[in-house]
């Protein structure tokens, strides 16, 4: 197809209109009704404020203990994103490196893992920490602890069979190069290939906190009070009496902006990260 033609660029032009509209419009529809007032929001559907007001974004500070959620949020996704980065780090440098007995069917076995819905794994994981609790005093239902562990059940596996594809990609020259200078596998991991690999390393990155930082069916059975995380929060708005939905508007804002300032801090090292890991 001649990409040149008219017919071919007004095509482009409305599909990529039509797209940014389906995209944009509840974007729109959120920030419009967190400037409204609750009686505005529960009435008549307008497009616009008629009295635009940023009381909600106060309010939900203290509605509920949103900065409390927030801090559990923010522990729990930064946790569970430096260890499976770490722990996908050694795994996949030694997977792309060395062939032993089992690591054929190791990366078969980690890429299954993909294949399965995460609910399935929910019972399996609650009565595995009931059991710690019960039998080794280890507490991990209603603690971030716990959640931290769930998140690395997702976040590990992809994060192992990503970097194995983009460690692929680094020459093995480099490897021997380093070796005759004198240095071991440790030092030229640390020193040779994760600088190189650094945009699939930010890929794997953002792909485990914005896996655990928006996660709800785990944390709403794994965590209590004073382990619940911002996903679950948002549901105390809600009450017997009201749901206040200006405020749920204006805390889901307040929720995406460190996923979005980070995707969009990291862009290019994401779309690298991606592709090059996919080649392989």
């Amino acid at each position: 197809m001649n990409h040149d033609t008219p017919g071919y660029r007004l095509f482009r032009y409305v599909t990529l209109t039509l797209l940014s509209v389906f995209v944009l419009a509840p974007l729109y529809v959120m920030l419009a009704s967190s400037l409204k007032t609750l009686p505005d929001v529960q009435g008549e559907f307008t497009w616009f404020p008629s009295s635009p007001t940023f009381q909600s974004f106060v309010d939900i500070w203290h509605t509920v203990p949103l900065a409390h959620y927030f801090v559990n949020s923010l522990i729990v996704a930064v946790s569970a994103t430096v260890l499976s980065v770490l722990v996908a780090v050694f795994a996949s440098y030694a997977l792309s490196r060395w062939t032993f007995p089992g690591s054929g069917s190791f990366k078969s076995a980690v890429l299954a893992t993909q294949m399965f819905p995460g609910i399935l794994f929910l019972l399996p994981l609650y009565l595995l920490f009931v059991y710690a609790d019960q039998n080794l005093g280890t507490d991990l239902v209603g603690t971030r602890t716990g959640l931290v562990i769930t998140y690395l059940t997702f976040s590990l596996p992809f994060a192992v069979w990503m970097l194995v594809g983009y460690f692929d990609t680094v020459p093995r020259d480099l490897d021997e190069a380093a070796k005759v200078d004198g240095a071991g596998p440790l030092r030229t991991l640390l020193q040779i290939i994760v600088p190189a690999a650094t945009p699939g390393i930010v890929a794997v990155c953002i792909y485990a906190f914005m896996t655990a930082w928006g996660e709800v069916l785990f944390a709403s059975v794994l965590t209590d009070e004073q382990s619940r995380t911002l996903a679950v929060g948002l549901q105390a708005y809600s009450t017997e009496a009201n749901v206040y939905w200006n405020q749920v508007m204006a805390a889901s804002l307040v929720v995406s902006v460190p996923v979005v300032a980070g995707f969009l801090l990291l862009q290019r090292f994401l779309i690298t990260g991606f592709t090059a890991g996919a080649v392989k």
